[in-house]
């Protein structure tokens, strides 16, 4: 036998809307009863004023004052018919009649009737207790009697001339007679009930609309959950998380946000007007492509950005726009780079190498000691791997030498000669080989660059190093020259990686110079083919001078060049990258530059 499936439970905003309608009714109701209640109260009220006025009007009249005394002195009371024929009986139903009250009933000082609208009960007790008004007070009452339920009064008759008591009169109206008026003022007070239920309704369904809206149609336990994942997700990743509602205003800004782009939390701020990088608002604007990746440097960090649409059943919830430090991997893709290209200058010296070790060996079988001891000596002079970078060896510093020579067989496989100049002299040691790898790798690259693209015959690229002691590390001062056409508009035929490369058939060398600083701007690029997303195309320059301003230096442009050669002239200052350096030694590389 199969089982019946489980009941689903009422979803929380059906729940909601159950708990409100039954709150509406249940508030419409007292209401319409309370209502109802201090109707019949008034209308009862109003009866029993109604009853003391006339009671009073029967009690006062003189003739009756008259009549009820004279019964009193009599031994006895007198007959039904006497009473039914008698003065008390005309008065009393004649009030009764003009009044429409239900009964207008007559005692004597005993409580016997005198006058009552039922012939049979004349001369019997009263069904109620005259005590109160026996006693000289007037009174109120609600109480069923033989004529039914009533509202009514009682008030005292007192003797012609004194203040004895000799008798009361009874007034009394039906309660189903106030029943009745409130069934003609019922109806209004069921039209505004029933209105105020309808609007009770009415906004009922409107609050869960726009509950449903608010809460995207999440349950309770479903927001919970959903809350506890984005604080477990959003504060436990490394990448930053950017979340713009659909109204222009930043919804989240996670830790690891604040922490690349150093800035205190952001949320809730307009996102068009928040201190974050140009690039990023531009990745959320209408006509930008979703998905793509951008570069941007934020301080000393290198950064991947990328937007996205977010959406929830064809809701637009606006953007997410995440962030991804390239920072260490940055540093280390020039690391790697550094490396490669020495090793792959080292491969192509290995047969060099191998070569001289073989003619060494064919002189001393053949006996030629001197020939050999020559060659060993010109060996020794310009060392076993011979890079082809002019006046190598004004470079003391062994990571410097290595570095250097290995962009020249780089460039040589180009086409292009590197050399020192003249005036290169560093005596200390590198001791911040990542920085200088990533300043100068870039400014040769780029170099090397517009060297191959320059329209001179002769493709050379200029390196002069140059360091001074300073009391936190020595200084290491870099120039960069090259035989392309300039920093002049214009694309090159290949600006490189960076997209700092140099050339332009038009304009003036003043034209170039006033445009020189654009190429340090973040994501510039004079590439003829456009940059891939995320390539780092357009960093080079920016991330080497945000580097070196962090140690206190900078990286700058000393001559853009024109076109037809030589080329522009970079220069980069790296303070507390070098040691070992005195001030001695400084003097002395002044007097060797003066000489």
């Amino acid at each position: 036998m199969k089982r019946p499936a489980p009941r689903q439970p009422l979803r929380f905003s059906t729940q909601t809307l159950l708990l409100q309608l039954g709150v509406v009714v249940l508030v419409v109701l007292l209401s319409g009863a309370v209502h109802a209640w201090l109707t019949y109260e008034r209308l009862g009220r109003e009866a029993e004023n109604q009853a003391l006025t006339l009671a009073r009007t029967v009690a006062s009249d003189p003739a009756v004052r008259r009549e009820v005394q004279a019964i009193s002195r009599e031994a006895g009371t007198p007959p039904a018919p006497v009473l039914l024929a008698g003065p008390l009986m005309a008065v009393a139903e004649g009030a009764r009649t003009r009044t429409g009250a239900l009964f207008v009933v007559i005692t004597d000082e005993t409580g016997l009737r005198l006058a009552h609208p039922d012939a049979e009960r004349l001369g019997e007790k009263v069904s109620t207790d005259p005590s109160e008004a026996l006693a000289g007070k007037e009174v109120t009452t609600r109480n069923t009697g033989t004529l039914g339920p009533s509202a009514g009064a009682k008030v005292p008759v007192f003797a012609p001339g004194s203040e004895s008591v000799v008798g009361e009169v009874s007034v009394g109206y039906s309660t189903e007679s106030i029943v009745q008026s409130l069934a003609r003022d019922i109806t209004p007070i069921a039209l505004t009930a029933a209105g105020s239920l309808l609007a009770g309704i009415l906004a009922s369904f409107l609050l869960r609309r726009r509950l449903q809206r608010l809460t995207l149609g999440l349950e309770p336990e479903e927001i919970s959950t959903l809350v506890h994942d984005q604080v477990a997700v959003l504060q436990g990743v490394d990448d930053g998380v950017i979340g713009v509602a659909a109204d222009g205003r930043i919804s989240v800004f996670n830790a690891a946000a604040q922490r690349l782009l150093g800035r205190p939390d952001l949320a809730g701020s307009p996102w068009e007007r928040a201190p974050v990088p140009e690039q990023l608002k531009a990745l959320t604007r209408p006509d930008a492509a979703e998905g793509d990746a951008v570069e941007i440097i934020a301080g000393a960090r290198v950064l991947v950005a990328s937007a996205r649409k977010a959406l929830h059943r064809q809701e637009d919830l606006g953007w997410v726009v995440m962030l991804r430090d390239r920072t260490e991997l940055q540093h280390l893709t020039r690391q790697l780079d550094a490396v490669g290209t020495m090793s792959t200058a080292l491969r192509a010296q290995r047969h060099e190498f191998a070569n001289q070790l073989h003619t060494i060996a064919g002189f001393m079988s053949i006996g030629q000691h001197q020939q050999a001891r020559d060659y060993l000596a010109r060996l020794a002079a310009t060392g076993p791997l011979k890079f082809p970078v002019d006046q190598a060896e004004l470079l003391q510093d062994p990571y410097l030498q290595a570095f250097v020579g290995a962009k020249g067989v780089e460039a040589d496989e180009r086409g292009v000669t590197l050399r020192i100049g003249p005036e290169t002299l560093v005596r200390g040691q590198v001791t911040e080989p990542q920085d200088v790898t990533t300043v100068l790798g870039n400014l040769i690259d780029n170099a090397v660059n517009a060297a191959v693209a320059g329209s001179a015959p002769d493709r050379w690229v200029e390196v002069e190093l140059l360091d001074e002691p300073g009391p936190d590390g020595g200084t290491l001062h870099i120039v960069v020259a090259d035989s392309g056409d300039g920093l002049a508009s214009g694309p090159p035929a290949d600006a490189g990686a960076d997209g700092a490369g140099e050339t332009g058939a038009d304009g003036s060398a003043a034209e170039a110079a006033d445009a020189a600083e654009a190429i340090f701007a973040e994501g510039f690029t004079t590439a003829a083919r456009p940059a891939r997303a995320g390539g780092g195309q357009g960093l080079g320059l920016a991330l080497a001078r945000q580097l070196a301003r962090r140690r206190g230096g900078d990286v700058r442009i000393l001559e853009p060049g024109s076109p037809g050669g030589p080329g522009a002239v970079f220069m980069a200052t790296l303070p507390g990258t070098t040691a070992g350096i005195t001030a001695g030694s400084n003097e002395l590389i002044g007097k060797d530059n003066d000489g």
